[in-house]
């Protein structure tokens, strides 16, 4: 079971990888900089899906400015100017 705890571990961080923040330390800094990185894999994904034909063009647009919303609505919920 613990092999498995591993090999999950190791797949998300490759999935899914993070960068260490070394900005000034807020906590809703911390927070913009977690939802910055998610914004920016998930556009990742979906231009990957969309340069490989899985996805048009117009449904790759809508969903990254669905995206954008949500990481703008983010920036202004932690009251970051």
């Amino acid at each position: 079971m613990n092999q498995q705890n591993e090999f999950l571990s190791n797949l998300s961080d490759f999935l899914y990888p993070r960068s260490p923040y070394s900005g000034e330390f807020k906590q809703e800094y911390l927070t913009f900089n977690a939802n910055l990185q998610d914004f920016s894999q998930r556009v990742n994904y979906i231009c990957s899906l969309q340069t490989g034909g899985k996805l048009s063009p117009e449904d790759a647009y809508k969903q990254i400015q669905i995206l954008w919303k949500h990481l703008k609505s983010s920036k202004k919920d932690l009251g970051i100017s």
